[in-house]
């Protein structure tokens, strides 16, 4: 199968191409370990570098055009239109995956339209809450672009409900979570990994690595965080992770801030942690995420607790105890005290990209025979 994925280039806080992270990277090099050939173009909405870079790893290739913005708009001797065209007549791709937003939803129509093939839309998280969105005329652009779609891929059971419900799609609708690489996030020593950061060896230590953000209600965490470090003398919050402005992060000795770390270094910071915070609140974007940082605990052995939202609702349905309500700062403080004194490891398998990337060809071949078969009626 030949497959073009088309997608922004920075997101989630990282360069798709310069740090080689995260579903949009790692989804397409699984996709082509499987003996697929994958090629994709990422759109630079802030001015980078352009060209062709490939993403080499020891069983896989996938060849990426990386273009600023303004190609575009027509003309000139490079254009976005350009390298779409030249793509379908020398790759001729089967399927066409639009990822990362909105505004790639609305082009892979007139992509896929453009090279005779089939179209499946990706929904990594509810991108009617982004930015972008606040365009007039976007959400509706974005919902007819989900009814043309032969198919669209979720990141989470509750995203998908609102999907169906919201656009009125008639297409099959996948759901294929966040993963963790192979051989990256795994158990590490606790010891090694404080002194590798330069951290206190003593001491319970609770934390967070991502968005350090309102919106993802870390305030409730530093509040949390105040209430037990009253009562215990040893604790210690650790954070990692972009600070969004308006942020303040408060003064006190045992909380450190790491700031952003390599992404081969948080396996490491997740290691110091004796229980991993996910933050979160009940938003457009918190009922309809799943959080990356979850699988990533899991898989390093590290014990969770939750906000109860979306996903994470649904995932621990019969497991209430390591949820805590968004925004309620002695709810997650009851939580995290019954965490640290009697630490419950969670027993979910935390599923391999590559794992996935079968699951994924598995649908893109459902898609493609359902375009075939529309297209010859």
């Amino acid at each position: 199968m030949r497959i073009l994925v088309i997608s922004k280039r920075q997101y989630t806080n990282l360069d798709l191409i310069d740090d080689r992270f995260g579903r949009l990277r790692e989804l397409p090099l699984a996709l082509a370990k499987s003996g697929n050939e994958v090629t994709g173009i990422c759109l630079n909405y802030r001015s980078r570098d352009e060209g062709r870079r490939d993403d080499v790893t020891k069983d896989a290739l996938v060849a990426w055009y990386t273009l600023n913005i303004k190609r575009l708009l027509p003309g000139g001797s490079i254009s976005y239109w350009r390298t779409i065209d030249t793509i379908g007549r020398d790759f001729r791709p089967d399927l066409v995956w639009a990822c990362s937003d909105a505004v790639h939803a609305i082009l892979g129509v007139r992509i896929a339209k453009r090279l005779k093939t089939s179209l499946v839309i990706d929904l990594y998280d509810n991108f009617e809450s982004f930015p972008v969105t606040k365009i007039p005329g976007m959400i509706q652009a974005f919902r007819r672009a989900l009814r043309r779609a032969d198919g669209i891929t979720c990141v989470s059971h509750p995203l998908a409900q609102y999907v169906r419900e919201t656009s009125l799609c008639k297409c099959p609708i996948k759901v294929i979570e966040n993963a963790v690489p192979e051989g990256v996030f795994y158990p590490m020593d606790r010891t090694n990994s404080r002194r590798e950061l330069g951290l206190p060896q003593d001491g319970v230590f609770i934390g967070t690595a991502g968005a350090i953000s309102k919106s993802r209600g870390i305030e409730t965490l530093f509040k949390a965080f105040e209430i037990l470090a009253q009562e215990n003398s040893n604790l210690h919050l650790v954070l990692a992770g972009v600070c969004d402005k308006g942020v303040n992060i408060p003064q006190h000795p045992r909380l450190h801030y790491l700031g952003m770390l390599p992404t081969n270094v948080v396996p490491i910071f997740l290691s110091t942690l004796n229980v991993s915070v996910i933050c979160n609140r009940e938003s457009d974007f918190g009922k309809y995420c799943f959080p990356q940082k979850f699988y990533e605990s899991v898989a390093c052995g590290i014990p969770v607790v939750s906000a109860g939202t979306g996903s994470m609702l649904e995932l621990f349905k019969d497991k209430t105890e390591i949820l805590f309500e968004p925004e309620k700062a002695d709810h997650l403080a009851m939580v995290l005290r019954r965490q640290i004194n009697k630490p419950v490891v969670c027993t979910l398998e935390a599923p391999s990209w590559n794992m996935l990337g079968i699951r994924l060809y598995e649908f893109f071949q459902s898609c493609i025979k359902l375009y075939l078969d529309s297209s010859h009626k």
